[in-house]
C-alpha cells in the first residue's frame, strides 16, 4: 500500500508539472498529459526489463567463474531468462494506479491483466525451476538412475494448480480460498479426472523409495509382452526399449499391480544363471573297464583317484563337468555351482548343469553357455555315454536299413 501511495504522489507530481507546461483550454488536451504517463510507464518497463537482464548476465558471469557445478545447472540461460521477464509486469503493475488516478475502476482489467501475467511468470520460473533442478539431478551419475522425474512433474502440475486457481480469483475478484472449497465439493469427480496422475505419483514414490526400478534397468513384464531396458519412468508411462528395438509404454502402477521382474541386481552381483539339463539315455549308463579308465586318464578326463575298478562311467562325467566348470575362466566359482540329477524320464535322466556365469550381458552370456554347452556335448561319448534324442526319420531309415542288410 505504502509504494501504491508513494507512486500515486510521484505521478501527481509530474502530472502537475505537465499541465503546467502544455498549454490546453477546457481540458480538451488532458488525453495527452495521461498519454505521456503512459509512455513513460513503457519506457520504465522496457528499461528494467534490459536492466534485469544485464545484471543477470552479470550474475552468469560470476556463476561461470565459480567451481561449484550446481549453480552452473540452476542457474542456466532459461532460468535467467524466466526471471528477466518478471520485472517489465512487476513495473507496470506498480505504476498503474499512478498513471490512472481517479478513474482506475475503468481500466482495473489492465490492472488484472498485468496481474494474472505477473502470477503466470511467477508460476513459469517455478516451473523451469524445478525441471532445472530435475535435469541437474540426471548429470549426477549418484543420483540419476533414481525414478524422480515423476515425482518433480507432480511438484510441477502442483505448481500449475496453484496458479490457475489464483489467476482465476483475480478474474472474478474473489479469494483463492473460495475457489478451493468450490474444488472440495468436488472432490470425487477431481480424484476420478486425476486418478492415473495420482496412482502414477504413488507408483514413483515406491519405485524410488524402495529402489525398485530405476532408468536403465532391464525389466521383464510378460504381462504387458515387455522385454528390455529402461529409458525414462514418469507419472503416466514408464518407457521401455525391447529388446527387439521395439519401444513399449506402460503405466507406473500396472507394473506395480501385476508385478515385473527387474534384471538389474543379477547385472551388479557378477554371475547370470545358467540352469540347464541334458537328458543322458539310460542305457548308456554303466561300469567302465579298464581300458576306458586308461583312456580317460591319459585324455586328462579323470584324476588318479579314479582309477579304480567298476567305477561308473556317469559318476566320472558328473566328477568331470564340476572340474571343468570351476576352472572355466567365465564362470563365477564364488557362486553356486553344482551338477545334479533330476527325476528320470520318459527321454532319459535329466543331468541338470547350475552355476553362474560372469558375461551377464545378454550377448556374451549366451555365447559363453554355447561354447560351454558345445563342449558337453562333445565330451560325453568321450565317458561312454550318448545323449538321448527322439529317433528322427533318418535314423528309423538307418535302422530299417540295418534289418535288411541283417537278413
Amino acid at each position: 500500500m505504502a509504494t501504491t501511495e508513494a507512486s500515486t504522489t510521484v505521478f501527481d507530481n509530474i502530472r502537475q508539472y505537465l499541465l503546467q507546461e502544455i498549454v490546453y483550454d477546457g481540458g480538451g488536451r488532458k488525453w495527452e498529459v495521461e498519454l505521456i504517463l503512459l509512455a513513460g510507464v513503457a519506457v520504465a518497463a522496457v528499461a528494467c526489463y534490459f536492466l534485469t537482464k544485464l545484471l543477470l548476465e552479470l550474475v552468469r558471469k560470476i556463476v561461470d567463474k565459480t567451481t561449484n557445478k550446481w549453480d552452473d545447472d540452476l542457474l542456466d540461460e532459461k532460468m535467467l531468462r524466466a526471471v528477466s521477464q518478471l520485472t517489465p509486469a512487476l513495473v507496470i503493475n506498480w505504476l498503474l494506479p499512478g498513471v490512472f488516478k481517479g478513474f482506475m475502476n475503468d481500466v482495473r482489467w489492465l490492472q488484472s491483466l498485468t496481474s494474472i501475467y505477473i502470477v503466470a511468470t511467477v508460476v513459469f520460473i517455478i516451473w523451469v525451476f524445478i525441471g532445472t533442478l530435475h535435469d541437474s539431478l540426471e548429470k549426477r551419475e549418484n543420483l540419476s538412475k533414481y525414478a524422480i522425474k515423476g515425482i518433480f512433474q507432480t511438484f510441477q502440475l502442483i505448481d500449475l494448480f496453484t496458479g490457475i486457481i489464483i489467476a482465476v480469483s483475480i478474474l472474478i475478484g474473489k479469494s483463492p480460498v473460495v475457489i478451493l472449497t468450490a474444488l472440495g465439493a468436488c472432490a470425487a469427480v477431481l480424484i476420478l479426472i486425476f486418478q492415473d496422475t495420482i496412482l502414477g505419483l504413488v507408483a514413483s514414490v515406491q519405485f524410488s523409495a524402495n529402489k525398485m526400478l530405476q532408468k536403465g534397468d532391464w525389466i521383464e513384464d510378460k504381462t504387458h509382452d515387455v522385454n528390455g531396458e529402461v529409458l525414462e519412468v514418469t507419472l503416466s508411462a514408464v518407457k521401455i526399449q525391447n529388446w527387439d528395438n521395439s519401444t513399449s509404454c506402460v503405466p507406473p502402477y500396472l507394473l506395480l499391480k501385476n508385478s515385473f521382474r527387474n534384471y538389474q541386481p543379477m547385472r551388479e552381483s557378477g554371475g547370470r544363471r545358467v540352469d540347464r539339463s541334458i537328458y543322458i539315455d539310460m542305457n548308456s549308463v554303466g561300469f567302465c573297464d579298464s581300458a576306458m579308465l586308461a583312456h580317460l586318464h591319459d585324455e586328462g578326463f579323470i584324476t588318479g583317484h579314479e582309477l579304480e575298478e567298476r567305477a561308473i562311467n556317469l559318476t566320472l562325467f558328473r566328477h568331470y563337468l564340476e572340474r571343468y566348470l570351476t576352472s572355466h575362466e567365465k564362470v563365477n566359482s564364488n557362486m553356486l555351482l553344482m551338477i545334479r540329477q533330476l527325476q528320470c524320464t520318459g527321454s532319459g535322466l535329466p543331468l541338470e548343469l547350475y552355476f553362474f556365469t560372469t558375461a551377464v550381458e545378454w550377448e556374451s552370456y549366451e555365447r559363453v553357455v554355447c561354447d560351454i554347452f558345445d563342449h558337453v556335448y562333445a565330451v560325453v561319448n568321450e565317458f561312454g555315454l550318448r545323449i538321448f534324442q527322439t529317433p528322427a526319420g533318418v535314423d528309423l531309415e538307418r535302422a530299417s536299413s540295418k534289418k535288411i542288410t541283417t537278413k
